[in-house]
């Protein structure tokens, strides 16, 4: 049995982790406005949390699940905010980055200019007079 044809085994799992994500009510007009059928969506749940989705193996019908929805939900809200931190530290290394490459230009123009007056510079020096004997 194919997961579905048209859709690779990351876009099913993404797929259904955020199903689990929408808000109690909101659920079955996301799927609507997805165009995925529950039907569909539950094979694919099947898939997720039953089966091995990357070799398309799920159990056969009748049998216990193997993780109940009411702590597939705390799982799902676990990787939401796994991925929500991850986001987080993503967004500060990308500012840090920006500043760090601002004060590298600052760097080089200040270097650049250090050249330049060094080049403005008399090539011969001025002759110092010899302290006195006294």
């Amino acid at each position: 049995m194919a997961a579905s044809v048209g859709f690779t085994a990351v876009e099913i799992r993404e797929f259904v982790h955020e199903y689990h994500v929408q808000p109690h009510g909101a659920k079955k007009a996301w799927l609507a406005e997805q165009g995925v059928s529950y039907d569909r969506l539950r094979k694919w749940r099947m898939f997720v949390f039953e089966g091995d989705l990357d070799r398309h193996l799920i159990p056969r019908e009748g049998g216990s699940m193997t993780v109940p929805p009411g702590k597939r939900t705390a799982l799902e809200k676990q990787r939401a905010a796994e991925r929500a931190a991850h986001e987080a530290e993503v967004k500060a290394l990308n500012a840090r980055i920006r500043e760090l490459e601002g004060t590298n230009d600052s760097l080089g123009k200040a270097i650049g200019l250090l050249h330049a007056m060094s080049e403005q510079e008399p090539d011969k020096t001025l002759p110092t007079s010899e302290p006195s004997d006294s």
